[in-house]
């Protein structure tokens, strides 16, 4: 028997109800997809997150974690941290500090298309992931821990497609030198650090459950020290013509 409680014939035949509630979020992205200009920062962040969501949807739909319901309902309210904060942004209202600097600079001409991409993948995992899995423990009534083998299942997804993105939008051997400020930029981040630091802050903020505003100044220092860098990777790296 799994950790909540389903046998592993149950397991198998609802992972096709667990994969659809994942269908919602990546129809919204694929509208933002669709009505984006392909340069827009938050556009090439979205491009990079669809893939992700979709791979992950396949994979729980081929009983690739341990826990089916708990992979759908980490990964769904992961993916509406982010949409929600493009939505609130679109609506006039204000997103967690993390993202502004995104939303701020996506129309800028100096910053290039992997800037983008590692800028809202910084923002995510670092600020958004965190929350969720705090959220998921709450939602199936579950410790951190029941969740650390399918949350670093999604770490392993996340960190081959972060070399795919590299390949995809850095730029050519012609540009992409020591010399470039691009190179300087790209080791100073690591997304297995903030991956590891993100599942740090979660069973942090769990412990701090019963003291809601120590956690509350614990969640606002992360949505803030978060934003720092990711305004950093955002530094403009070219003159605009």
């Amino acid at each position: 028997m799994t950790q909540t409680g389903w046998t592993e014939t149950g397991h198998r035949a609802h992972l096709h109800r667990f994969a659809t509630p994942l269908d919602p979020v990546v129809r919204r992205m694929r509208a933002l997809r669709a009505d984006l200009p392909a340069r827009d920062g938050i556009a090439v962040f979205n491009r990079v997150y669809l893939t992700v969501t979709e791979e992950i949807s396949r994979i729980v739909a081929h009983g690739g974690f341990a826990d089916a319901r708990a992979a759908a309902t980490l990964d769904l309210l992961f993916a509406e941290r982010y949409l929600t904060a493009v939505e609130a942004t679109s609506a006039g209202g204000r997103a967690p500090h993390c993202w502004r600097p995104l939303f701020q600079y996506r129309r800028h001409p100096g910053v290039r298309p992997l800037q983008f991409a590692l800028a809202g993948i910084n923002a995510h995992i670092g600020h958004d992931l965190t929350l969720a899995v705090v959220d998921t423990c709450r939602a199936l009534g579950c410790e951190p821990a029941a969740l650390e083998r399918d949350f670093d299942r999604v770490g392993d997804t996340l960190t081959l497609l972060e070399e795919r993105i590299r390949e995809e939008l850095m730029p050519g051997p012609d540009l992409f030198e020591v010399a470039d400020p691009m190179t300087h930029l790209l080791a100073s981040w690591s997304l297995d650090r903030a991956r590891d630091a993100s599942w740090s802050a979660a069973k942090v903020l769990w412990q701090l459950r019963e003291l809601p505003a120590l956690a509350q100044e614990f969640t606002d220092r992360l949505d803030a020290g978060v934003g720092l860098v990711t305004r950093c990777l955002l530094t403009p790296l070219s003159v605009p013509d």
